[in-house]
């Protein structure tokens, strides 16, 4: 009696695989074969040919597909052709939450536009890479549901911020900071 997919996968976690490039779709596709749940997320993206403009699937998270299996499938996974590794912490397979492969899942299927996005979180160091304040570097904050890049000006002991797109932000450099003396008023 051959199991189905759901049945093989009850109880499994999803965990995030490393694979070689461009091979996101085979890996997903040899999963199935082996009754694991795999997950390539794709989205629509058109580039210009020489002779044409193509419309492509490409990978949502190139380098990554999502497999949910047990912990003890974790070795025919990894055996599978392409995948390089299981992401871990310590040495451990860390799984990803049900909630962030349901959200996922969702946008794929929603047939609204889906691209991927600059992962950056509030109190990272960013830098503002378009218009008038391109080259900035300062910390992105967010309060009230808008997006602001904070520069502390150190001597003063003070700080401004400027409201931005976070279209026109991306990872800043982490530079050490320099010890300075803070300058004594006599």
């Amino acid at each position: 009696m051959s199991l189905t997919m759901a049945e093989a996968c009850q109880e499994g976690l999803w965990f995030a695989l490393t694979v070689k490039p461009r091979h996101e779709k085979s890996v997903a596709e040899q999963l199935t074969g082996r009754l694991l749940e795999g997950f390539a997320p794709t989205y629509r993206a058109r580039r210009r040919r020489p002779d044409r403009i193509a419309t492509l699937d490409l990978p949502l998270f190139p380098g990554y597909v999502f497999c949910r299996s047990r912990f003890e499938d974790r070795l025919k996974v990894l055996r599978l052709s392409s995948v390089t590794s299981i992401v871990s912490f310590g040495g451990k397979p860390c799984p990803v939450p049900d909630e962030e492969i349901r959200a996922v899942q969702a946008m794929v299927a929603s047939g609204l536009p889906v691209e991927p996005w600059r992962y950056l979180t509030v109190g990272q160091r960013v830098r503002i890479c378009q218009g008038y304040l391109a080259g900035l570097e300062g910390i992105l904050v967010r309060e009230k549901a808008v997006d602001r890049v904070v520069i502390n000006v150190d001597l003063l002991g003070q700080a401004a911020a400027v409201e931005i797109d976070r279209d026109h932000l991306e990872p800043g450099v982490s530079l050490p900071i320099p010890e300075r003396s803070v300058p004594r008023h006599t």
